[in-house]
């Protein structure tokens, strides 16, 4: 039998490697800024055109390289971070593997200008496809030059995959602004196609942070701060009336690292128990500052994972931290005077299920409904209301149109409307109506969103556009981030009805809103959808349109008035069930559930 094995080329090596590490621009930008940072720089430009497809180049002023050094850079395990195996544990820097310069060259056409500071004349070395094509001495200024062109240019297959402009700009202002916020001391420049996104000065964390996400977050952020021999931590945290839907503007940095941790996030989240609205997102940037033997930061290719050698420790001492500063800050639970708190608290009523759950799981768009077990236990109020359905009388029970006679109930609540019946309102949040097998209990709220989804998900689809021009068009000024979002999103925001052009820079001039939507406060509506179509966006795999389409439908359901005439409330229930979905909202919450007959009787006749 012949030898099958053999050493792959360096070339194809490298292409493999810059797989994991070099996926799209905007890994370029990170892994490039690290090493200015690495460099000691002090001033870091980053320029990038056509969302980093065409150009990425960061110019630092840090320490350079030497001529022997800018060739060995592009060679793969070639670094200045570590020598040893002890090393690996005492990482300050934010490179130490030697795989993203040789990573970047298997895939891109890259050109290196570099000098040292006090030498005479610099570096110039070309390198297409981890091939050195051509090195010479240059005269260039003192520290780094990279520039990285036509990325993927050798591997089609990979630049296909690539998004949308806005889409890959969106990555590349991530990872630049978590660089920008790890190290508020080096100033930082950002231009996109000529254009000037950032220009951020040297200084504090605080000011920082107004210089990346706006000067709106001046009297959002509180001081955050706890020394202990074991570790310490640093930053700001956002005051609980100024969270968002998103989790977006959360940042941890483990020295001057950014990572991610859901762990640690669930520190800082029950922090804050009692503090925040439902559903919402404190904002924070927290340092967190251990001695590297403590940590292990080599288990992830892109570094924003690590272990802890005492994770119980290291969240005890978070937790602590954004507890004693929301209390140094006076911030605290409001108390409710309006409640009556004289009475007991009632018992869940419990009684046993006389029907049977959903034998089977049923499928929706753009959600799954789980299957519930047959038979269950009722421990709370929330499971009180669980719909039942007898299922002789489901076989006896003919499937019948709604009030209006606009759409037909699903199977699970086929119940004849008893139209003549009164619709009643009860704490402006919830609908009475009668039905045959018993009382049918609808969510406003929920009914609305599912109402307003199927609304705007037929006027994307058909490109039916009604608007309603401004009296006064608004100027709305949106970070960086939003602004990419917005762009991106240009089409579907106007066959919504929206109407908007750009102003310069990261602002724009709102001429005109959905016709139906009420004109004020559209600066917050805005960015209220835009938040929450962020929220989608890391919870949910969904097209832009739907996407868009709940967003706007959530967004608007809960701002609609609670309180409803008999007229209001009579056509919500006739436009719920016109809709294809009626018994649920896009996101799979409930919008109705049927008390049965059977079930009114028997808690009267519990003991």
């Amino acid at each position: 039998m012949s030898d099958i094995i053999h050493l792959l080329p360096d070339y194809l090596a490298n292409q493999i490697a810059a797989g994991e590490v070099v996926q799209r621009p905007s890994s370029v930008v990170k892994e490039l800024l690290e090493n200015a940072i690495d460099a000691r720089a002090t001033s870091v430009q980053l320029i990038v055109k056509e969302a980093g497809k065409q150009l990425v180049q960061v110019v630092d002023n840090g320490i350079g390289m030497s001529e022997t050094d800018a060739r060995m850079c592009f060679e793969r395990h070639a670094t200045s971070k570590i020598k040893s195996t002890e090393d690996l544990f005492r990482i300050r820097t934010m490179g130490f593997r030697g795989e993203a310069m040789a990573s970047i060259g298997a895939v891109a056409q890259v050109e290196l200008k570099t000098k040292p500071h006090g030498a005479e004349t610099g570096t110039r070395l070309l390198v297409e496809g981890s091939t050195v094509a051509s090195q010479e001495p240059a005269a260039v200024s003192a520290g780094t030059s990279i520039a990285v062109k036509n990325l993927f240019y050798n591997v089609p297959a990979r630049r296909n995959f690539l998004k949308t402009n806005a889409v890959e700009m969106r990555h590349i202002l991530d990872e630049f602004q978590r660089v920008a916020l790890a190290y508020p001391e080096v100033a930082f420049t950002l231009h996109h196609n000529e254009v000037e996104i950032f220009s951020l000065a040297a200084g504090k964390l605080s000011q920082r942070i107004v210089g990346v996400f706006g000067n709106n977050y001046k009297e959002q952020m509180a001081s955050c701060e706890e020394e202990t021999p074991f570790m310490s931590v640093r930053g700001y945290i956002g005051k609980p009336e100024f969270a968002k839907k998103t989790r977006g503007e959360q940042f941890f940095f483990v020295n001057n690292r950014f990572i991610k941790s859901g762990y640690l996030n669930h520190a800082v989240m029950t922090a804050y128990e009692g503090l925040l609205p439902k559903d919402s997102h404190p904002f924070y940037v927290l340092f967190i500052d251990i001695e590297p033997e403590r940590i292990d930061i080599n288990v992830h290719p892109t570094k924003t994972e690590i272990k802890f050698e005492d994770e119980k420790t290291v969240y005890a001492i978070v937790h602590a931290a954004v507890k004693k500063s929301l209390g140094t800050h006076n911030i605290a639970p409001s108390l409710d005077f309006q409640s009556d708190v004289n009475f007991a608290p009632l018992q869940p009523i419990r009684m046993p299920h006389g029907g049977e759950g959903f034998e089977k799981e049923g499928t929706f768009p753009g959600f799954k409904v789980p299957a519930s077990p047959k038979k269950a236990s009722v421990n709370g109020w929330e499971q009180l209301y669980e719909p039942l359905r007898d299922t002789k009388i489901a076989q006896e029970e003919e499937r019948i149109t709604s009030p209006s006679g606009m759409g037909l109930l699903d199977d699970t609540f086929a119940a004849p409307i008893t139209t003549s019946s009164k619709t009643l309102q009860v704490h402006h949040k919830y609908l009475l109506v009668q039905v045959k097998s018993g009382v049918m209990i609808i969510d406003q709220q929920a009914a609305q969103e599912r109402i307003l989804y199927e609304k705007y998900m037929a006027s994307l689809q058909k490109k039916m556009v009604t608007s309603q021009a401004l009296l006064f068009p608004q100027t709305i000024e949106l970070s960086p981030a939003d602004s990419a979002l917005v762009k991106e999103l240009r089409a579907e925001f106007q066959e919504l009805g929206f109407q908007f052009e750009d102003f310069g820079g990261n602002t724009i001039i709102l001429n005109a809103i959905p016709a139906d939507v009420q004109a004020a406060n559209e600066k917050e509506l805005l960015e209220e959808l835009i938040e929450q179509y962020k929220n989608n966006l890391a919870t949910l795999k969904l097209d832009k349109r739907e996407n868009l389409a709940r967003a706007m439908a959530k967004r608007l359901a809960s701002k609609l008035q609670p309180r409803m005439s008999d007229l209001e409330m009579n056509s919500l229930v006739d436009k719920l069930f016109g809709c294809e979905v009626p018994n649920y909202t896009p996101g799979g919450q409930k919008t109705l559930v049927i008390m049965e007959l059977g079930q009114l009787h028997e808690l009267f006749l519990k003991g």
